[in-house]
């Protein structure tokens, strides 16, 4: 960013005190019960290389144009909750083992107050491992196989569900699959804004076969690439040997180098409208990376 102040576009509304995700069909309004938005940033400098020592006098946070009182502001520091999806359907093939194995980088890298969740998906949602902070993937991670259809949106949405549910003001989806949705009951739509809601940044890992032909392959990469880019996450070319546990540690290194704004809308009206945040620092030549705004809670 060339200009002497930093512009992000937030990373969402999340509930300090309390917060709920409920729908049983795609038709359904997610509901947030919401008075606190907490704004979590990635940043760096012009070479890329995090930017640490920002305090809170750095920074300040507009909502619709309007600048807010900062309540609170956390260094980059603060613990993280993450759940990693693993596809497993049957279009993975023999590249299960690939994403088993970038799991496993990622469990390597938490922190001794980070928690990771992990699960698979295929025609439906299943938890592997519970919330942990342990580095070590169960025995029974080692023992999926590639099968049936792929829920990807589902697979989304329930990690979103019970991150909602976690204390972390950090919140993290890591997607490893190919992109290929066949078989869910809820729209990438929905499931991206049960992301949103849970205050969850989505990293995606494209993991389609090599002979995947031009249009397949763009068509499901895109589908990756909207749910990294809209909750400012990233997405990730398909990995392997270095290059993928560089990008896994990159991923745990971003979750754990986080500036967390929090602030109390001085809009308070639930009308279920899109509200832009805008946060501004300081300092020159510096990217922020984070999402772009929120939907108010609706009046029932």
């Amino acid at each position: 960013m060339k200009s002497s102040i930093g512009i992000l576009c937030i990373l969402l509304i999340t509930v300090v005190s309390t917060s709920y995700i409920s729908a049983q069909s795609d038709d359904e309004v997610i509901s947030v019960d919401s008075s606190i938005v907490v704004a979590n940033a990635a940043v760096t400098d012009a070479a890329g290389n995090w930017v640490g020592g920002l305090e809170r006098k750095h920074f300040r946070i507009f909502e619709n144009g309007f600048e807010q009182e900062i309540r609170s502001f956390e260094t980059e520091t603060t613990p993280f909750a993450a759940v990693i999806l693993l596809d497993t359907s049957g279009s993975m093939e023999e590249r299960v083992t690939l994403a088993r194995a970038a799991a496993i980088q990622f469990l390597d890298g938490l922190r001794s107050d980070d928690f990771a969740a992990i699960y698979n998906f295929y025609s439906k949602v299943e938890m592997v491992q519970d919330f942990s902070n342990s580095r070590d993937l169960r025995e029974q991670a080692f023992d999926l196989k590639a099968d049936g259809m792929t829920v990807l949106n589902d697979a989304v949405y329930k990690a979103a569900e019970i991150l909602a549910k976690r204390s972390e003001t950090r919140r993290a989806i890591i997607v490893l699959s190919d992109g290929a949705d066949t078989m869910s009951k809820r729209s990438a739509d929905k499931a991206l804004r049960a992301a949103l809601f849970a205050n969850a940044i989505i990293y995606t890992v494209d993991m389609s076969a090599i002979g995947t032909n031009g249009k397949d392959r763009f068509q499901n990469q895109g589908v990756l690439k909207n749910f990294a880019e809209k909750t400012g996450g990233k997405f990730i070319a398909t990995p392997g040997g270095i290059a993928m546990r560089d990008a896994f540690r990159g991923i745990v290194n971003e979750l754990s180098q986080q500036y967390t704004i929090t602030y109390q809308p001085s809009n308070n009206k639930k009308d279920g409208k899109w509200r832009a945040i805008e946060i501004r620092v300081s300092r020159p030549n510096l990217t922020i990376r984070t999402r772009k705004g929120y939907n108010a809670p609706k009046s029932k």
